[in-house]
């Protein structure tokens, strides 16, 4: 009897799925946030693999696109004013932001796991870090989460 309740809980694990256990983020793309103007909120996400996030424009004029991801990702980019959803499948960093308000320091970061390209992300900040006129101090504070 013990060894058929053993064998059904083996089954019942093999039967549900890590997605069962894993979160959809949702990051909101605002004109103004608890972080001051154009920002993503939360601008920062510790994920796990296997998650995903939902960039949702909250207000129009916006959306998300990739500038770093992991290695064995692609890049990605959202559409103007829509809803996209990011599936996290390989550890390592995202680093993102919204194109028409880069220049205001609009920028975001996703760590999944552990972040096997924080080299390469060091490496290429500061030329994404150049592009922002207004508000760069609030994207460094948004790396120093790692």
């Amino acid at each position: 009897m013990l060894y058929k309740i053993f064998n059904l809980g083996i089954a019942f694990c093999l039967l549900v799925s890590t997605e069962a256990f894993s979160k959809d983020w949702q990051v909101n793309m605002l004109n103004y946030g608890e972080a001051g103007s154009m920002v993503f909120e939360p601008a920062y996400i510790e994920a796990k693999l296997g998650d995903s996030v939902t960039f949702i424009p909250a207000q129009s004029g916006h959306n998300a696109k990739s500038y770093l991801v992991p290695e064995g990702d692609k890049g990605w980019a959202s559409q103007l004013n829509e809803e996209f959803t990011l599936s996290l499948n390989h550890e390592g960093v995202h680093l993102f932001y919204c194109p028409p308000h880069l220049m205001m320091g609009m920028v975001g970061l996703i760590k999944v796991g552990a972040t096997y390209n924080k080299s390469l992300l060091e490496k290429q900040y500061p030329r994404l870090r150049s592009k922002i006129v207004l508000n760069p101090e609030r994207a460094d504070a948004i790396l120093e989460n790692l």
